[in-house]
């Protein structure tokens, strides 16, 4: 994964609004998870469509590899619901 001035843009902008941005690269394939902090809205994001083009830009890879979770696809305890 590439881009980190362009991510710290991208975290820095999420964590304005109470977000945070967790990373991981695996066979090829980055997985991404957004957190909501309290009190911060889980369904305010932009589309994941929207939002796996910021970050495959700022990463420097294609959307397509990009997995994408959303608060509202997370249980309190970060797992998938």
């Amino acid at each position: 994964m590439g881009g980190d001035e362009r991510l710290a843009g991208v975290r820095e902008s999420l964590a304005a609004d109470g977000y945070r941005l967790d990373l991981e690269e695996r066979d090829g394939r980055v997985s991404a998870a957004i957190f909501a902090g309290p009190g911060t809205c889980a369904d305010c994001l932009v589309s994941k469509d929207i939002m796996r083009a910021i970050l495959g830009q700022a990463l420097g890879v294609a959307a397509a590899e990009i997995d994408l979770r959303y608060p509202s696809d997370l249980g309190d305890d970060g797992q998938p619901r």
